[in-house]
């Protein structure tokens, strides 16, 4: 396998349709109490992570902003050479709140900007994406903020924001691993050029154990969750995997030593099922 050199200077970037550019592989910090999440933040830093993925919703935007500080990762070259992401409370959509919730997410971070500010859930049972574009492409021009994305969309709530918008957004985190691959998602997002992200990308450990993806492992010599996050960076997808684990960390990012064969990728590709780990964003609100 790959030194840990090799693997944070080889973390592909993905291009947006807006140019910018973010890091692959990311760590997420849903369900780390505010306390906790600090060191997680700085042990990822610290094994070569280049791209944090949060949330307001999170409720642990200060822990992340002390480990930022505390690591020179919000200000100057450290700061330029990281991808910040925070999310919106869906409580706090619309064009008013939104400012007065991404001033608030700003100082807690302890940032100037962030890299990626995103709706957290569609609400299609409450619309208001479309005013809440109208803050955050404002926000943009500001230079507070770099690209514009969403969570939990699904084609029908893009194009709905595109016909009140005239603009896709640049990524859409979805919920996707080997048992829940979502294609006509994956698809509509492709035609549109829009990133697909994916959180839970191991279905919150559940694909783990399965025999197809623990064949493949022993195979290369590698574990069950570098597979199936080898198997989405071969499709293109940026990936958010969560662990609160210095080594298991260094592990996620390690996925370039290897490949899967054709016939390996084919056979995850068909483990595709009817069951989502998370919430349905029909009717789920993030408040």
């Amino acid at each position: 396998m790959s030194t840990l050199a090799d693997q944070t200077s080889h973390i592909p970037l993905v291009t947006l349709h807006d140019g910018t550019r973010i890091p692959q592989i990311g760590l997420g910090v849903l369900r780390i109490d505010d306390e906790g999440v600090a060191p997680v933040v700085e042990s990822a830093l610290e094994a070569g992570y280049r791209h944090i993925d949060g949330a307001a919703g999170y409720n642990n935007e200060e822990g992340v902003g002390r480990a930022l500080a505390a690591t020179g990762y919000n200000t100057g070259e450290k700061r330029a050479s990281l991808w910040m992401t925070t999310k919106l409370r869906d409580s706090e959509q619309g064009c008013d709140s939104a400012m007065r919730a991404f001033d608030r997410s700003l100082e807690l971070l302890q940032l100037d900007y962030v890299d990626m500010y995103m709706i957290h859930w569609p609400t299609p049972f409450d619309w208001r994406s479309g005013e809440t574009w109208k803050a955050l492409r404002e926000l943009r021009e500001d230079g507070r903020v770099r690209t514009l994305g969403v969570c939990n969309f699904m084609p029908e709530h893009l194009d709905r924001l595109f016909d009140e918008t005239g603009e896709y957004p640049t990524v859409n985190q979805i919920e996707l691993h080997p048992t829940w691959q979502q294609r006509d998602v994956v698809d509509y997002c492709r035609a549109h050029d829009i990133a697909v992200e994916a959180y839970s990308p191991m279905a919150r450990g559940a694909d783990l154990a399965n025999g197809v993806v623990e064949h493949i492992a022993a195979a290369h010599g590698v574990s069950p969750a570098q597979v199936i996050l080898r198997w989405h960076i071969e499709n293109g997808t940026i990936i958010i995997p969560k662990s609160v684990h210095a080594e298991r960390q260094r592990e996620n990012l390690d996925l370039f030593g290897f490949a899967l064969t054709p016939q390996e990728h084919a056979q995850i590709d068909a483990l595709d099922g009817p069951t989502r780990a998370g919430h349905d964003p029909m009717t789920f609100t993030y408040a």
